[in-house]
C-alpha cells in the first residue's frame, strides 16, 4: 500500500508499506479522509519542535472499520465510520499520574512522533477510536483539530455568560470560538486579519469580531467590555506579538490560555502578572472528554463543517496541495485528503 511520508524539511515522498495486521483488542481502519494541520505545515517548514523525520503525516482522521479482533466490544463493526484520539499516554508520567495524559510527557501523536494515517490502513486499539452513526468523513476527520480547541476552552475554565477574546481564526481558533460559544455558552469576540475568516468565526460562534488590520484592539476590547478587558484570552496564532497581547488585554484576575507556540522567545512586562493576578494557562492536545464534547456538537449541526473544509483532494495530490499551502497560507483554512 501506498503512504505519504514527510521525510525531512520542504520533502515529501510517497513510499511503499506493508499492509498491517491487527493484534488482539485492536481494528483495522481503512482510512477514508485526512485532514492536513497545522502542524503538517510547521513540519514540512522545519518549524515544528517535536516532529520526527522521516514520518507519514496524518492525525485528523476519518476512517472505515475493516477488520475486529477478539477483544473489540460488540458495538464496533465493520463498516463503520470512525475517527481516533491519535494521541498515546505512558500511564506513568507525572501527567499520566495527574489524570491527565493528553499532557504525557512521552506522548507520541500520529504523523508526528510516529507514523500517521496518509496510508490506506492503519491499526489502532478499539478503546481510540469513536462512533456516532450521525457523522460525515468531513466531520470526523475535523474533530481532532476542534477538540484541540475545545480544551483550550476547558483549560480556561471558561463558564456561561463570561467574555472570551479568541486570538486567531484559523482551524484551532474556530474550535476555540465553537467551544466557548456553542458548548460553554460564552461571549465570543473573535480576532484577526482577515475578512473571511473573521465571517466564518461568526458563522463558528462568535459574537463580535475584529480586524486588527482595520480598527485597535485595544480600544474595541475596552468599548466592547465596559473599559474591564475580557475575562478569558485565548491565544491561537502563535506569534510573540499575540502571546504578549494577550497578558495586555485580558481583565484583572483574568485567564490566559496558550494553545499556539511561539516560534520565538517572548519578552513579557511580568508586572501585569502580579497586578491583574493573572492566571496563564498552557493547552496541549486534548481529552477523550474533549473529542465526545465535539460530537455532540456536530451531530447538533450547529459547527459549519462544509464552509470550514477549504479543499479536499486526491491522495494523489496530496503532496502538491502541501506545496500549494505553503504558497498561500493566509487563504486555506482546512485541506482534506480523500483516499482512494
Amino acid at each position: 500500500m501506498k503512504a505519504l511520508a514527510l521525510t525531512q524539511p520542504g520533502e515529501l515522498a510517497y513510499v511503499d508499506r506493508v499492509r498491517p495486521e491487527p493484534a488482539p483488542g485492536e481494528v483495522r481502519l481503512r482510512i477514508r479522509r485526512i485532514g492536513y494541520c497545522g502542524s503538517d505545515l510547521n513540519a514540512f517548514r522545519g518549524l515544528n519542535p517535536v516532529m520526527t523525520y522521516p514520518c507519514i503525516l496524518g492525525h485528523e482522521i476519518a476512517a472505515e472499520i475493516e477488520t475486529v479482533t477478539p477483544g473489540v466490544p460488540p458495538q464496533f463493526q465493520p463498516g463503520q465510520l470512525v475517527t481516533v484520539i491519535p494521541y498515546t499516554a505512558c500511564g506513568q508520567c507525572a501527567s499520566c499520574r495527574a489524570d491527565r495524559p493528553n499532557a504525557c510527557q512521552h506522548n507520541q501523536t500520529l504523523g508526528v512522533q510516529r507514523d500517521g494515517a496518509l496510508v490506506d490502513f492503519i491499526c489502532v486499539p478499539w478503546s481510540k477510536i469513536l462512533y456516532s452513526p450521525k457523522l460525515s468523513a468531513a466531520d470526523y476527520a475535523l474533530m481532532e483539530p476542534l477538540s484541540v480547541g475545545f480544551h483550550a476552552v476547558e483549560r480556561g475554565r471558561v463558564a456561561a455568560g463570561e467574555t472570551v477574546c479568541v486570538l486567531g481564526s484559523g482551524m484551532i481558533g474556530l474550535g476555540v470560538i465553537a467551544g466557548a460559544a456553542l458548548l460553554r455558552q460564552a461571549r465570543v469576540i473573535a480576532v484577526d486579519v482577515d475578512d473571511a475568516k473573521l465571517a466564518l468565526a461568526r458563522r463558528a460562534g462568535a459574537a463580535e469580531v475584529i480586524n486588527t488590520k482595520n480598527e485597535s484592539l485595544h480600544e474595541r476590547l475596552r468599548e466592547l467590555t465596559g473599559g474591564h478587558g475580557p475575562q478569558v484570552m485565548i491565544e491561537a496564532v502563535g506569534l510573540t506579538e499575540t502571546f504578549e497581547t494577550a497578558v495586555a488585554e485580558a481583565s484583572f484576575c483574568g485567564r490566559v490560555v496558550y494553545v499556539g507556540y511561539a516560534k520565538k522567545p517572548v519578552t513579557y512586562d511580568t508586572k501585569y502578572f502580579l497586578l491583574k493576578e493573572l492566571d496563564i494557562l498552557g493547552s496541549r492536545n486534548a481529552s477523550r472528554k474533549n473529542f465526545e464534547e465535539v460530537m455532540s456538537v456536530l451531530e447538533s449541526g450547529a459547527y459549519p463543517t462544509q464552509e470550514t473544509v477549504t479543499r479536499v483532494v486526491p491522495f494523489g495530490l496530496a503532496d502538491r496541495a502541501m506545496h500549494e499551502w505553503l504558497a498561500n497560507p493566509a487563504q486555506i483554512t482546512k485541506i482534506q485528503i480523500e483516499m482512494s
